[in-house]
């Protein structure tokens, strides 16, 4: 499993406006600029996340985005689900992919499926809050 830029940069994202809540609102351009992404890619990030309903963002002035839900209420997961589309390492035991033909004479099914348990389980365990500055 490899993690894009795109699922690294939506942690950083959620991390930094974790990090700032207590400003209110957090703009993107304050993002991109203290997490040195730029900020066209940080708009389609942030767009991805308000459709998975992870972030809320308000127009105006003043607007800016925030978290939907405590920092502890949002795992690894479900922004790496949004971002990434899957943390399965292999297509076959992704819940997305159809059945694979040789499913029944597969020996490493069992290995991939339990690695993708194994992954589920750790990020799932991990939220937001457990990557902000102690």
């Amino acid at each position: 499993m490899l993690v894009s830029t795109k699922g690294r940069y939506a942690l950083r994202a959620l991390v930094d406006m974790a990090e700032h809540s207590d400003e209110g609102l957090v703009s993107l351009r304050d993002i991109s600029i203290r997490q040195d992404i730029s900020l066209k890619y940080m708009e389609s990030i942030a767009r991805e996340l308000v459709n998975a309903g992870l972030i809320e963002g308000f127009r105006g002035k003043s607007g800016g985005y925030k978290l939907s839900r405590s920092p502890e209420a949002i795992t690894v997961l479900e922004v790496l689900d949004v971002t990434e589309g899957t943390v399965s390492p292999v297509n076959c035991v992704d819940s997305c992919s159809p059945d694979c033909q040789r499913k029944d004479d597969c020996r490493s099914l069992p290995m991939w499926n339990e690695l993708n348990g194994l992954l589920e389980d750790y990020f799932k365990d991990k939220s937001i809050k457990d990557l902000m500055r102690k």
